[in-house]
């Protein structure tokens, strides 16, 4: 079972200029064949079918804890490429009239955004082919399962450098800085794991590609915080033999792995305005914020919402709502 903890794993920039074209390519690291879905995916389904989890405890806890982690990857990616979404058609209801109220994105790389997804991000690549379990590999023999997610996670790693160098979206470079930091970690576990079953000499082949992870600046609160060189346990109880495979110097910093009780303390996420002319969640979504404080009052709870939020927005546009108060601090 997967425990859900309603935070990111890292903090989010709130919506700025919307970049529907860059939010297509950051589809990549969503439902690319390296992307975060065929993360999760690879691993959870290696979990699943892990036997003799007892004679191999050490290696069965790895593999299962990291698949719990790229499950919150997973939802840090769509939360970005929906900050690069918002704004693409107004926020607010206006003058009521939705006449051409999105005819800006006709144009986009990936329209199936507005007309599929409601300004979301989708199980797709970067050039809108769904993710398909065609990515899963998970043979069962420990050792290529272990060789083929150390080369996974060193795809994944190159493709978000990619990604980098080619969105200078705010939210996208945080996302990106974030996950090669984060991803990396699971690049040396799955290679520690394999020198301490095989022998073989795993750590020579960092960093790969070939630039080190701290010359890029938004990597670098998060190497300093020290999360290059830990693995989160995501469970009060289980997956405690980590250790026992992960362990030993970081390749690139020197570092001493190690592994931390408990998940990070992530981010409070941001609660991303309405886009109203495209129906999201209502033409009218202070309606429906209207029914849903009726809804918690007769079952005895508080008339405001219990969730916390990190940046809130503005569910009938209020003031300017969340894009248009980002502006104005900015400019």
């Amino acid at each position: 079972m997967i425990l859900r903890l309603d935070k990111w794993g890292t903090e989010l920039p709130p919506p700025t200029e919307p970049d529907p074209d860059g939010a297509a390519a950051v589809q990549e690291l969503m439902g690319g064949r390296f992307g975060e879905m065929s993360t999760f995916m690879n691993y959870t389904f290696q979990s699943f079918n892990f036997r003799n989890r007892q004679g191999a405890r050490p290696f069965y806890d790895l593999v299962a804890n990291i698949a719990a982690e790229e499950f919150g990857h997973i939802e840090l990616v769509a939360a970005t490429i929906n900050t690069m979404l918002t704004g693409a058609s107004p926020t607010t209801n206006g003058d009521g009239d939705i006449a051409g109220a999105m005819s800006g994105v006709k144009s986009a790389r990936n329209t199936q955004h507005f007309i599929a997804g409601g300004h979301a991000a989708l199980p797709q690549d970067s050039m809108g082919k769904p993710w398909t379990g065609e990515n899963v590999f998970a043979s069962g023999d420990l050792i290529e399962d272990l060789t083929h997610n150390f080369f996974l996670e060193t795809v994944a790693r190159q493709n978000k450098l990619r990604v980098y160098e080619m969105v200078d979206h705010p939210a996208a470079r945080a996302l990106t800085g974030y996950l090669l930091v984060r991803g990396g970690v699971h690049q040396v576990a799955y290679a520690r794991a394999l020198e301490n079953l095989t022998g073989a000499r795993m750590m020579n082949l960092f960093p790969t590609p070939r630039i080190a992870t701290e010359k890029i600046p938004e990597c670098r609160p998060h190497i300093e915080r020290g999360d290059h060189k830990r693995i989160y346990r995501f469970s009060p109880d289980d997956f405690k033999e980590i250790s026992a495979v992960f362990n030993g110097p970081h390749p690139e910093t020197g570092d001493e792995l190690e592994v931390v009780d408990g998940p990070p303390e992530g981010a409070l996420p941001n609660d991303l305005p309405p886009q109203p002319k495209a129906f999201v969640p209502d033409f009218h979504p202070e309606e429906i914020s209207q029914i849903a404080a009726k809804l918690r009052q007769a079952a005895g709870l508080p008339r405001e919402p219990t969730g916390e939020v990190n940046v809130p927005a503005q569910p009938n546009g209020g003031d300017g709502g969340v894009v248009d108060k980002v502006k104005d601090a900015i400019s």
